[in-house]
């Protein structure tokens, strides 16, 4: 092959055409093999003086801040990419131009990693050979920029799967450790870190003939290095190899720890931290091979928690979020708290450089835009159709917000004091109120101090043990709250700002007070809060005002006039930011008050503004997301109230689902003229048109009469995303329960893939599969028994599997008995096989219309097949005195199967059986059923 070169380009057009054809000619009469002449060729390779000078031009331009040079260069780097000496060029100024400006060097080498990243199979091999040499040779420069740039450059290479086809590299590097000459050696260990990083299960497999073997116990003999940077570069390759387990680091683990030790008091704090590190990892790792030390490593964690460097007083604090996820956690810390805590509340202080960061000395900034990386992409929870429980709304544990403890999360994401807050709401849940005397003494100096940072950090201690330490701290609450509520007027707005966030994390004692004891100051001074001048203080305020929302409910009631007046009028005040969290803040509230929020009044006041804003936001704004998703509780919450608003937002909705599918069709046909679509944006449509669905009921029928969402859903139902599947399945459920005449000639079509969703790989997708089915049963009726073939089998897999989550063992059952109540014939017969499980996930559901039905089906089921409850009586039993208040002829049903069964087997028989019954059960059933 010819290679086309830099140079011959640089020629004036004829020119190089001739010479191509000139020095094409000569090799070919040439009798050397060609594959021997391209390397005296490459290996005699020397830059172009006009080449050299071309690409120095380049890289100077490169550092040009303005934007048409930049694009200019842009367009200069992708043409001469077609020539594959301009590598060579490029490794060239890197490691041997050493005339030229260390910046200008260093970016030659990482416009030469980005070429190996997008195109090192096509680099002719002598290239690739010369920059892998070239590499190894100057790893040693005497700059420590080149160094750490050759070292890049050269994990990019090993990372394209070249570690197997470079095979001398990782010796090469080991033996140049060994190097007398300090640079040599550091840029070696450079290089070999992010080896380690960037590739540690390769190194620890047979594909590389388990390298480690060699290189954990070299590196560990550095650990005993002069140089402080050496001796952090072992332990960070060692590092790597914690959390994986690599069977060489476990064969040395013994003399990595003693290892470890030796170096806990060193100087230099990079090596410390790596110290740390390495003990938090092996913590979660290896614990057996720590409990021997323990006290002396919580000792030196107690130490390096205090460090002067933040850095390596981070790294130490993770210690205490780890083991307080360890079992030994409290017997390894009891002793130490009275050392640990007064630590920890001092780490939960603002730094200087975070109060720079937060601007904590601006007040008020509710005028200055928000630029738009401030804002956090927010990803909607597509719908999940749960059951109610007792004493609560929906799951408790499955669906956990992440984002709940984050008081100030745009600082940079990880610090101190939140690791320190954090460690301290896990030891509060590991210890409970044994924490309080060690904490008390100080929270009283904290809360009441003159200077506001420690009376910020002290509002932020009682937040953080908020959960754990609850019961202990109930007699304090009720002069804590008061002055808590007080601290929301301090002058300094970050103070006002956790103040917020601690009250909502005692928002459930305040709620369980006479609400005119708490929850009603607090309402008021959070609404105040809520159009605070502090952007900060807004966003905090609005996000506890949801949570306060959450616990209390329907108490919220009595205050709606005031509540809403106050969000409205934050509409016309709130920048972007804050703006998507008052979404969240109105749809919170429409689902806690529920029809309560449908009253002429309060429609009047919410619904322009929303409305405003709806029309404002085009169809492709990611702020319809949060939009929509308000909307959708508050159209639950205003049923019938609605009706005026519905037609647009039905209407939209629908289109939105109309594009985006046709948007994935175009890029699934034509990827490469067409971006993919963000789906997104037809969950959070179908999810609002569900809401349309449930709040107007059978005001729905003239909407979907008129539009083709039957068509749309058919195409939804069978996307490629989880998600939309989800979210189809949850809409179908509703357009079944609001206007069925207009799903029952789609039936036919529908089941099949209802039925193959029926998976509990995807728990979200397989619950509203399950749970529309159930709803379609109870519409179809008899007509359900060309279908039952289709369901049935994946319905009693599910309800039998172990590990299955409580919503969709609860859905599956009342599935199963809707099916059982209108196919009795068809499922009776597999009674047995499904009747405990059955029984046990339906027992701790509340008195309602779902558990009604499914009842009635079981009871039909029995009546067609008696034997199948035989065995698993008294799980029937107990299912059966789970209810509180049964209708007349439900409980007629339930009266005639007990005595049935008791007649049967006759009364003595009745009395031993009877005689397992847990006292309760036994009394409920004589005092309800006379049995």
């Amino acid at each position: 092959m010819s290679v086309c070169r830099l140079s011959d380009a640089l020629k004036t057009h004829s020119h190089t055409a001739h010479s191509h054809i000139r020095s094409l000619h000569t090799y070919s009469h040439s009798r050397l093999p060609r594959s021997q002449l391209n390397l005296i060729r490459w290996m005699e390779w020397q830059p172009d003086e006009q080449g050299l000078q071309q690409v120095l031009q380049l890289l100077k331009d490169s550092q040009s801040p303005d934007t048409a040079t930049q694009r200019a260069v842009q367009e200069k780097l992708e043409q001469l990419n077609q020539y594959p000496d301009f590598n060579n060029y490029l490794i060239f100024v890197l490691t041997s131009l050493k005339s030229e400006d260390e910046p200008t060097r260093s970016l030659s080498g990482l416009i030469l990693k980005n070429n190996v990243k997008a195109h090192y199979q096509n680099f002719p091999p002598a290239v690739a050979d010369f920059i892998k040499r070239e590499c190894l040779n100057n790893i040693g420069d005497p700059s420590p920029l080149i160094r750490a740039t050759i070292g890049i450059l050269i994990t990019t290479i090993a990372s394209k799967g070249e570690l197997q086809t470079w095979p001398e590299l990782l010796p090469q590097l080991c033996n140049l450790l060994n190097s007398e000459d300090y640079n040599t050696c550091e840029g070696s260990f450079g290089a070999l870190q992010k080896i380690c990083e960037d590739s540690s299960e390769l190194l620890d497999s047979d594909a590389l003939n388990r390298p480690l073997n060699i290189m954990i116990p070299k590196f560990l003999q550095f650990f005993k290095h002069c140089s402080p940077k050496i001796r952090s570069h072992a332990i960070a390759c060692v590092n790597q190899f914690i959390i994986g387990r690599a069977q060489a680091l476990m064969d040395n683990i013994d003399t990595f720890i003693e290892s470890l030790f030796a170096l806990a008091g060193d100087e230099d704090c990079e090596v410390r931290k790596n110290v740390c590190r390495a003990l938090v990892m092996l913590l979660e790792v290896r614990i057996d091979r720590l409990i021997p030390h323990m006290h002396s490593i919580i000792q030196y964690m107690l130490q390096r928690t205090q460090d002067a460097d933040e850095n390596v007083a981070l790294e130490a604090c993770e210690f205490w979020l780890t083991l307080a996820e360890q079992p030994i956690c409290k017997e390894a810390l009891s002793g130490h708290l009275v050392q640990l805590i007064p630590i920890l509340v001092n780490g939960m202080k603002y730094s200087e450089i975070d109060i720079i960061l937060l601007k904590g000395d601006v007040e008020e900034d509710d005028n200055v835009p928000d630029s738009e990386q401030d804002i956090k992409p927010r990803f909607h929870k597509s719908r999940t159709v749960t059951l109610q429980h007792e004493g609560g709304e929906g799951e408790e544990g499955e669906d956990i917000d992440e984002d709940e403890d984050d008081d100030d999360d745009t600082l940079s994401d990880w610090n101190l004091r939140k690791c320190s807050a954090a460690a301290l709401d896990v030891l509060a849940n590991v210890f409970r109120d044994e924490l309080l005397p060690h904490l008390l003494p100080l929270l009283k100096g904290l809360l009441f101090h003159p200077d506001w940072v420690i009376k910020e950090s002290g509002i932020l201690v009682l937040g953080a043990i908020a959960e754990g330490c609850m019961q202990g701290m109930v007699p304090y609450l009720p002069e804590l709250i008061p002055h808590l509520i007080q601290c929301l007027c301090d002058k300094k707005a970050l103070v006002r700002s956790i103040a917020c966030w601690t009250l909502s994390r005692y928002a459930h004692w305040v709620v369980s007070q006479p609400p005119d004891a708490h929850l009603k100051p607090l309402m008021t001074e959070l609404l105040k809060r809520i159009l605070d001048g502090n952007k900060r203080v807004q966003e905090a305020a609005c996000s506890a005002f949801a949570t306060l929302e959450e616990e209390a409910c329907t108490e919220l009631v009595p205050y709606l006039s005031f509540i809403l007046d106050t969000l409205v009028f934050a509409f016309g005040k709130y920048q972007h930011k804050n703006l998507l969290i008052l979404y969240d803040a109105i749809g919170t509230l429409a689902d806690s008050v529920g029809h309560h929020l449908n009253q002429p009044e309060y429609i009047q006041k919410l619904m322009p503004p929303l409305i405003q804003k709806w029309n404002e936001l085009k169809d492709e704004d990611k702020d319809l997301f949060p939009l929509l998703e308000c909307l959708s509780s508050v159209a639950t919450a205003l049923q019938s109230g609605f009706l005026p608003y519905c037609e647009p937002v039905y209407q939209r909705c629908v289109t939105l689902v109309q594009k985006t599918l046709a948007q994935a069709m175009m890029y699934s046909q034509q990827p490469d003229q067409y971006e993919a679509p963000d789906k997104d944006f037809m969950i959070v449509a179908l999810d609002l048109l569900s809401g349309l669905a449930e709040g107007l009921g059978g005001h729905v029928d003239q909407l979907v009469a008129r539009s083709n969402i039957m068509t749309l859903l058919f195409q939804c139902m069978q996307d490629t995303m989880p998600e939309v599947r989800q979210s189809s399945f949850a809409l179908l459920g509703d357009l079944t329960k609001a206007c069925f005449p207009h799903v029952k000639p789609c039936i036919a079509e529908f089941m099949p893939i209802l039925g193959t969703n029926l998976n509990p790989e995807f728990i979200s997708v397989c619950n509203n599969a399950t749970w529309a089915i159930g709803e379609i049963c109870m519409q179809m009726g008899v007509e359900m028994q060309p279908y039952v073939s289709l369901v049935l089998p994946h319905l009693v897999e599910i309800i039998n599997r172990p590990n299955t989550p409580k919503t969709l063992l609860e859905n599956t059952a009342i599935t199963i008995g809707r099916l059982g109540y209108v196919c009795p014939q068809e499922v009776a017969p597999m009674l047995q096989q499904f009747i405990r499980p059955w029984c046990t996930s339906l027992r701790n559901i509340r008195d309602n219309e779902e558990k009604d039905s499914a009842f009635r089906g079981i009871c039909v089921m029995i009546g067609v097949n008696p034997g199948g409850v035989v065995q698993d009586f008294i799980f029937f039993c107990d299912a059966v005195a789970s209810w509180v208040n049964p209708k007349d002829d439900l409980r007629d049903m339930f009266y005639k199967i007990l005595h049935g069964f008791k007649d049967q087997v006759g009364e003595e028989n009745w009395q031993q059986f009877s005689e397992q019954f847990p006292p309760i059960l036994k009394e409920r059933l004589s005092a309800c059923y006379g049995v």
